[in-house]
């Protein structure tokens, strides 16, 4: 579903996918974004630190110059990188996640998790490398990821799910078991912050990742 495109409804859709806090920071970057033949995709809700944010699915709107970017805060570069991740080229998706992967900022985390549970591999194996402290117990990615899941399960099931549909439908071939795609490592991690999170273990929506791990409790 296409949101409506009229002057006064895309920048209430871009600030309502960050907290209530940024918005002038999100008016100020929608200074320098092009408008769009296309209007936003429905977005999708989760909440961020007690707050509900709502994403939009895809974004249509060409980059900015590289030189306008320049002229930005740190925290609207990274509002600007968060929103193109939503692009719907993937080209540009990727580029713009390698910008924010590693950030240590709540609200970035579910622009990270959405591409978790889309179809670009690239971008599976861009979230691994820019997450190496995940499977770290105690990191800080670990708590920030572990705590968005556990406010947001319902959109973490989905995400897995969605997971194991991209590896069934596109790269079984390269893939024959689940357990060796990128992105099974990915939600293994996920899951185990959820885990230490709520400081119990989190449910599987996932096959498990080897033969050994089938004939044991999931």
């Amino acid at each position: 579903m296409q949101l409506s495109h009229g002057p006064s409804n895309v920048p209430y859709v871009w600030v309502a996918a960050f907290p209530a806090r940024l918005a002038d920071d999100v008016r100020s970057v929608l200074a320098f974004v092009p408008d769009a033949r296309l209007g936003p995709v429905e977005p999708f809700q989760v909440e961020v630190q007690g707050e509900i944010v709502a994403i939009p699915s895809r974004i249509y709107n060409e980059e900015p110059e590289v030189g306008l970017e320049r002229s930005l805060t740190r925290t609207q570069r990274l509002i600007l990188h968060c929103l193109y991740s939503r692009h719907s080229d993937g080209r540009v998706r990727q580029r713009r996640l390698e910008q924010i992967v590693s950030s240590s900022e709540p609200w970035v985390v579910p622009f990270v998790m959405q591409l978790v549970g889309e179809y670009v591999l690239e971008i599976l194996e861009a979230i691994g490398q820019g997450l190496p402290r995940l499977a770290v117990p105690g990191s800080t990615q670990r708590r920030l990821y572990g705590e968005f899941i556990s406010r947001n399960a319902a959109f973490f099931t989905r995400t897995e799910r969605r997971v194991v549909s991209y590896w069934s439908c596109y790269y079984r071939w390269k893939y024959a078991t689940f357990g060796t795609y990128p992105g099974c490592a990915l939600v293994e991690e996920f899951r185990a912050a959820a885990s230490e999170q709520v400081g119990g273990r989190w449910p599987r929506h996932t096959p498990p990742p080897s033969a050994d791990a089938a004939s044991g409790s999931t």
